[in-house]
């Protein structure tokens, strides 16, 4: 995976490789809750999505202490590429775009901006600097979803309970589950050593 800013002084993008063909990986990306959810940076007060051309969500974005209310609406240019218009705020459109790759597919997303005068302190602080997170929150879950996905339930979890959680509520859950399974690994170490030597 891979960021910075491409030509332009008033962008900024990230670019990530994912195992998913190139088609599955565009019509994951056009679930755009989804999508953006997966920002580990962003916790949603309200979205609302009432037409695939378009939504309505205001946010936190924990990257930059905004306060943050989109509205977006989604032009579609190919198959494999969109991008979303924004109807007001610095940034004036994020693209998406996808590409086959060996092994799998690429995703590009880049952030336009409008012009601000170098000083403008006020912008500065709109800028969104959560995408590499994003991009690497994102290549996370698309990895993990190509391996665990065939599981029964995994994707419904992930999508209905996991994704619509606090990114901070996440973290906390993941760090439960983490010391849960070590706990139990410990106590079926211990009955291990105590049937070994109670075998001798």
């Amino acid at each position: 995976m891979s960021s910075g800013v491409p030509p332009g002084r008033d962008a900024a993008w990230v670019v990530l490789e994912t195992p998913l063909p190139a088609a599955a990986l565009a019509a994951f990306c056009r679930q755009l809750e989804t999508l953006y959810r997966i920002n580990p940076f962003l916790e949603f007060e309200t979205w609302q999505q009432s037409a695939p051309h378009g939504f309505h969500a205001v946010l936190r974005n924990h990257s930059n202490g905004q306060r943050v209310v989109l509205d977006a609406r989604v032009t579609r240019e190919s198959e494999r590429a969109w991008r979303l218009d924004f109807a007001a705020g610095l940034k004036i459109r994020t693209r998406f775009e996808v590409e086959p790759a060996p092994g799998g597919s690429r995703l590009s997303i880049t952030d336009e901006y409008r012009p601000a005068a170098a000083d403008d302190a006020v912008a500065d602080r709109e800028v969104d600097r959560s995408l590499h997170a994003w991009g690497v929150a994102l290549k996370t879950y698309l990895e993990r979803d190509w391996r665990w996905g065939w599981l029964p339930g995994y994707r419904v979890f992930m999508r209905g309970v996991w994704l619509p959680m606090k990114p901070a509520a996440r973290r906390i859950t993941f760090l439960l589950l983490v010391i849960g399974v070590a706990d139990i690994a410990l106590v079926a170490l211990g009955f291990a050593i105590y049937w070994l030597e109670a075998g001798r």
